[in-house]
């Protein structure tokens, strides 16, 4: 299978790595992405997790949530070039379909797209919009959160944008809530806990790091609990309440919550990011 430089760069986008080695290690697995990846880390490269919540090429996310912090949404727009995402006709359309969202309480994206703003539904507003740029306008994704408490993170220029659901309500919560929200961002956890995460994808991290392990050359009889520790690394690295709070990384997210009170924690988040 031919390799192209597109692929090349999709590779180096998802992983981080450098061109060559992902170049030699899509050639090696013979185009299949994910494949490579775990060449790549086998190999020693410190590779991003690949991630489900990236959606379109260009647009615009945009997350928000209603005055009592208790119903949060998160919306995607895309379009095909930065140029249209950047157009204020394009920013003010996706900011409409989110404020709609937010003052019915929308649910589900088949809800939001049969809802009518100024008489026209989303769906049409969609085909309007892409009449009016001459570049396909879609609504690729749509989520929400009720909870005791909310939070919404934009991050700037709307590119990524992210929103936590909380077990505990007050405005005592809303400072933490927002912090965390943005951790979710920059962090990019897979889930919120490590029962969370697809036994499947526990599987493979597992028999990954038993390859890895006998790789580095350690003894047999080593392998199971060398690869359980490696395990427990990917969680801490990979779920929010066990990865190192950002602004203060002797705690976890976990324990700068029950700061606040000891029952807060976060229950749900979702994040959703523009690019390939």
């Amino acid at each position: 299978m031919a390799i192209t430089a597109a692929d090349v760069n999709k590779l180096r986008q998802m992983t981080g790595s450098g061109m060559m080695d992902c170049k030699n290690a899509l050639v090696e697995a013979n185009g299949d992405f994910d494949a490579a990846i775990d060449i790549l880390r086998k190999k020693g490269q410190k590779v991003a997790a690949k991630r489900a919540d990236r959606t379109s090429n260009q647009g615009r996310v945009v997350a928000k949530m209603n005055a009592e912090h208790t119903f949060a949404a998160i919306v995607v727009v895309s379009c095909e070039t930065d140029f249209v995402a950047k157009n204020s006709d394009f920013v003010n359309f996706a900011d409409s379909i989110i404020d709609a969202a937010i003052a019915n309480k929308i649910k589900t994206r088949e809800e939001l797209m049969v809802h009518k703003i100024n008489g026209v539904t989303v769906e049409d507003m969609l085909v309007e919009m892409t009449g009016k740029t001459g570049e396909k306008t879609e609504l690729p994704a749509f989520e929400v959160i009720e909870a005791h408490c909310v939070a919404a993170y934009n991050h700037h220029g709307n590119l990524l944008a992210t929103i936590a659901g909380f077990a505990v309500g007050g405005e005592k919560v809303f400072e933490p809530a927002h912090n965390v929200a943005m951790q979710i961002a920059a962090m990019n956890p897979l889930s919120v806990d490590p029962k969370q995460i697809p036994q499947a994808t526990i599987d493979h991290e597992l028999e990954l790091a038993r390859e890895m392990t006998r790789q580095e050359g350690k003894p047999e009889n080593m392998i199971e609990k060398i690869a359980e520790g490696k395990l427990n690394k990917f969680f801490k690295e990979n779920t929010l309440l066990s990865q190192e709070y950002i602004r203060d990384n002797k705690l976890s997210v976990a324990d700068y919550l029950k700061q606040t009170d000891a029952n807060l924690t976060c229950c749900c988040f979702h994040r959703l990011q523009i690019g390939a």
